[in-house]
């Protein structure tokens, strides 16, 4: 198996607002996946998205809450094989907040360019690195 892909990120902001960013179905819409049509972080709860026509579409289910400081799904897709989990760490650093995100079972996946370690790599640090951070720090004025 495998070692899990782990990366970590710090924003300027309290761990309150990156919980809600992770959180919020609007939110999670700006920085995580436009498609994104509901979701709810309940155990179980089977995310929606307008994917309908597309290739690769998600079949994501919340596994773990631990409010304000974990949220994990798994990561899989209708008609292929193989599924990860996804895991979001929260820690509060003085007023600002450390992410880790985690993500298992990447080895479960098709030998295929769209399921690459790296491509994943990348994803985190574009939609954590760079989406959630504007998303958290533009608004830093409040």
């Amino acid at each position: 198996m495998k070692m899990a892909l782990i990366k970590e990120f710090n924003y300027n902001v309290p761990i309150e607002k990156v919980w809600q960013s992770l959180t919020n179905k609007d939110k999670m819409k700006e920085w995580y996946f436009p498609q994104l049509q509901e979701f709810e972080p309940i155990v179980g709860f089977k995310f929606q998205f307008d994917d309908k026509s597309a290739e690769y579409q998600k079949e994501w289910i919340v596994t773990k809450v631990v409010e304000g400081k974990t949220l994990a799904h798994c990561w899989a897709y209708k008609g292929y094989p193989g599924s990860s989990e996804v895991t979001f760490d929260l820690v509060a650093v003085e007023n600002k907040t450390r992410l880790r995100v985690t993500q298992t079972g990447l080895d479960s996946f098709p030998n295929d360019p769209h399921f690459k370690r790296e491509r994943f790599e990348w994803g985190w640090d574009n939609l954590l690195g760079q989406n959630l951070k504007h998303l958290l720090e533009s608004s830093i004025k409040s």
